[in-house]
């Protein structure tokens, strides 16, 4: 990757693990489907001021929005909520390992449908390598008597899946579209649909009433949806879904991280053997790309 690919890259995952710490935050006080539907709001605020800004083509017909429409139920809206509702059963560091199951996903997706993402021999052994460091971080919230909710989990586990089936049908059906509109457009659909359901399932919709909350609220709808959405697409193009997917394997290591700084959390042997594999995972996959281009 180049050296904007790999700030895009960081950025992001920085971002997004903090997320994970926010929602815990948030969801409290707030109910899940007025947290997304806040939380998809600012972030379409925050994407549709870039776009703007940066005078992108914004589709002129309902057939050209309709990708957009889609991906702003299966890539925004919906598994938001499977995370907000998982996040209310399950820690948030739990929650960030889970998500992190997103590239085993997207690797086996991209082999079907994708020619130019096809699973090779190293590929899968880096995919794998990685996920194994998910399975070591994650063993030591899933001991007996540890609390964790299996539906949370499940919850969680299928945000992933649409994440990952999202990716692959966005680099089909947005080739060639502005990186801007890319994260600005399926934005602003997942506030539309959300704001159109939350009456009919949260009514009274009730907003926080804790400073803290807030703060919390605007970090993950301005910078760890709005911002990342915008460099989750432009990675997606620049570098494939496969590699970009691989972010995923920093939101347990970040989000495991912020549990031990702001919520006292023990640093276990996990965390390190875990952090360790990850590691080795993204250098297996970035090192087989550099090997074909010679």
């Amino acid at each position: 990757m180049k050296l904007k690919d790999w700030i895009a890259f960081l950025l992001l995952g920085a971002l997004s693990s903090a997320s994970f710490l926010w929602i815990k935050i948030v969801v409290a006080e707030v109910a899940p489907f007025t947290l997304v539907g806040l939380r998809v709001l600012l972030g379409a605020l925050t994407a549709g001021a870039a776009a703007i800004i940066g005078r992108a083509a914004w589709p002129r017909s309902l057939a050209g929005w309709v990708p957009y429409i889609v991906l702003g139920v299966t890539s925004v809206a919906l598994p938001f909520l499977l995370i907000a509702w998982g996040e209310r059963a399950i820690p948030s560091a739990v929650a960030s390992i889970l998500n992190a199951t997103q590239p085993l996903f997207t690797v086996l997706l991209a082999s079907l449908v994708l020619r130019d993402d096809r699973l090779t021999v190293p590929r899968l052994i880096g995919v794998l390598v990685g996920f194994a460091g998910v399975v070591v971080l994650l063993s030591g919230d899933l001991q007996p008597g540890a609390g964790a909710s299996w539906l949370g989990q499940a919850a969680v586990i299928g945000a992933a899946f649409f994440f990952a089936a999202s990716s692959i049908y966005a680099r089909r059906a947005t080739a060639g579209a502005p990186g801007l509109v890319l994260g600005a457009a399926p934005m602003l659909a997942a506030s539309l649909v959300a704001w159109a359901v939350i009456p009919a399932v949260e009514s009274p919709v009730r907003l926080p009433a804790l400073p803290g909350t807030w703060v919390a609220l605007l970090c993950l709808g301005a910078l760890a949806t709005g911002l990342t959405t915008i460099l989750w697409y432009y990675l997606l193009h620049a570098v494939g879904p496969t590699r970009a997917a691989l972010v995923t394997y920093f939101f347990p290591l970040g989000g495991v991280l912020l549990g031990v700084v702001f919520l006292g959390e023990t640093l276990t042997w996990q965390i390190l053997a875990g952090a360790g594999l990850i590691v080795a995972s993204l250098a297996v996959v970035n090192w087989k790309a550099r090997v074909n281009k010679t």
